[in-house]
């Protein structure tokens, strides 16, 4: 059974960081593209960033240069730094797998408050 697990949401100051984290199991993690989207109250999920197997990444211009995403395959993990947040990026954060197969998982709550 293919289970994403994320972690690492909660409530931060604007200027804050957080570090998500997506544990996968269930799947042969090296074979997948992993990727972050999010989805704020009335907007389209986008995507955040996402990581090929080989290490290449990709951002959405509005968190290059803010976040970092990273993966350990030994660990199964895909990771996404997120410094100086800002109010616009409160969202739920989906974490992705993608391949032949493509997997989500449950989200997590970022909410970027004063």
């Amino acid at each position: 059974q293919v289970q994403l697990v994320e972690s690492g949401g909660g409530l931060v100051q604007p200027g804050g960081s957080l570090r998500l984290s997506c544990a996968a199991s269930g799947i042969i993690f090296t074979a997948y593209t992993m990727g972050w989207y999010r989805q704020a109250p009335g907007k389209q999920r986008e995507l955040v960033a996402s990581i090929t197997n080989s290490g290449n990444t990709n951002y959405a211009d509005s968190v290059r240069g803010r976040f970092t995403l990273s993966r350990d395959n030994a660990k199964m993990t895909a990771y996404l730094q997120m410094n100086s947040l800002k109010p616009e990026d409160t969202a739920v954060y989906y974490c992705n797998a993608e391949a032949f197969y493509i997997h989500w998982g449950q989200g997590t709550q970022v909410t970027v408050s004063a």
